[in-house]
């Protein structure tokens, strides 16, 4: 797997810091006083420091749910999926979108979901398949 960028603007730093790396268990990689990196499961997140940053609409469909657009996120194996969807759960200040649900149920692709906002309005989306053969089937 080649791990993807991806920049994104936050409202304050300190507080990513501590959602990233207390809420989602990532690590912290370089920073400075406008920007930080984290490893999001093997990729690269790069929050900037915009202090006008909104949250995402929910104007998107998917399966019947209405999700937030724009939104980003991590395809992860089930049982990483269901620790993190635990520890999501387990945390009252987990801002969510959409609890942990199961979409396109006895389908091709049937993926567990789970949309947060993190502290600066941004929509994340964890999925959880079986099988990573299962991601793009149709």
């Amino acid at each position: 797997m080649t791990p993807f960028h991806l920049a994104f603007p936050v409202r304050d730093l300190e507080e990513t810091r501590r959602f990233y790396q207390d809420v989602l268990g990532c690590t912290i990689g370089r920073s400075s006083d406008t920007w930080v990196d984290f490893d999001l499961f093997g990729h690269q997140m790069s929050a900037h420091l915009r202090p006008q940053a909104t949250a995402a609409a929910r104007d998107g469909q998917v399966d019947g749910v209405a999700v937030p657009i724009p939104h980003f996120g991590v395809v992860l194996l089930m049982d990483q999926w269901r620790e993190l969807a635990e520890r999501l759960e387990a945390n009252s200040a987990t801002d969510w979108l959409e609890r942990p649900m199961v979409r396109f149920k006895d389908e091709p692709g049937e993926q567990a979901t789970l949309f947060i906002r993190d502290p600066s309005g941004n929509a994340l989306e964890f999925k959880g398949f079986r099988s990573m053969e299962q991601v793009f089937a149709h």
